[in-house]
């Protein structure tokens, strides 16, 4: 039987190294180029590439995600979060590809009073999630069959995530401020993958929120974290307008993972398990 050809976009990134790490094996040919090799910004690269690897499958895991670059800079967000999405989509309607893209929970503004479903209309406050949104309909307008997964709070082997940045902080200083007024659920790269693959097995297609259950703020989540590291900082809250930004956060963008666990017959667990998880791999690693 032969090899699934796999083509993965951002190798840069952390989603990207998980999937390179669990997709390392038989079943599997996994091409994951460099970033000036297949540069999603340039249709020519990507029809070079695809050319090339003849994927059956491509996993996006290249974003702009400088949530607060991107309000000045939204024109370099909107070409890679858009107009390079639009590019893959293209280029997997000609090659017959299963694209699978990832989204984000700041395509929404954050007024519902309760956890955000597929259903519900998008509304992005900054200009990141606006340009997120442009490359979501990109590929449903583009593709007859796609796996679009709308995720949030992101974290996995890599720097570009919170709870990097808090280890890093919490070693400089004793005390953190950290905002308690923005809620939504940290996702692990781990777990991405896990339900990921479970879908592409399963057949799935269409839209689907991938989050762990429960919702937390950003500083509960810090103490949570803190704590299962063994740090002992004293971590105060604080409200988003403690630290300005150039780009808004919606206050409450947590997901509903219900239809997806529903399609893959699955419980998906808490975020707690999550952070425990990642919390037991650094004191491995430290």
């Amino acid at each position: 039987m032969k090899p699934t050809n796999v083509l993965i976009t951002g190798s840069g990134g952390q989603l990207a190294g998980e999937f390179i790490r669990r997709l390392a094996g038989p079943g599997f040919r996994v091409e994951a180029p460099p970033e000036e090799e297949l540069d999603i910004t340039r249709p020519g690269r990507v029809e070079e590439v695809f050319r090339r690897h003849q994927p059956h499958v491509v996993i996006n895991c290249a974003a702009y995600n400088l949530v607060d670059l991107a309000e000045e800079d939204h024109e370099t967000a909107f070409r890679v979060n858009a107009l390079g999405v639009k590019h893959l989509a293209e280029a997997c309607r000609d090659g017959g590809s299963l694209l699978i893209h990832y989204s984000t929970d700041y395509v929404f503004d954050g007024t519902k009073d309760a956890f955000y479903t597929e259903e519900d209309e998008p509304n992005p406050i900054n200009r990141y999630g606006q340009s997120k949104l442009a490359g979501d309909r990109f590929v449903m307008e583009t593709l007859p069959g796609y796996l679009l997964f709308r995720v949030s709070w992101v974290f996995g082997a890599g720097t570009q995530n919170f709870l990097h940045k808090l280890m890093d902080l919490a070693g400089k200083n004793r005390v953190l401020r950290v905002v308690s007024d923005q809620l939504s659920i940290p996702t692990p790269t781990d777990l991405i993958v896990q339900l990921t693959l479970r879908a592409v097995r399963k057949g799935l297609r269409g839209l689907y929120n991938l989050t762990p259950g429960g919702y937390v703020t950003r500083y509960e989540l810090a103490r949570y974290f803190l704590t299962a590291v063994g740090k002992e900082n004293l971590i105060l809250p604080v409200t988003s307008d403690y630290f300005p930004s150039p780009a808004r956060r919606p206050a409450f963008s947590a997901l509903s993972n219900v239809k997806l666990a529903g399609a893959l017959g699955v419980t998906i667990p808490s975020w707690q398990r999550g952070i425990d998880r990642y919390a037991r791999t650094l004191a491995t690693t430290v």
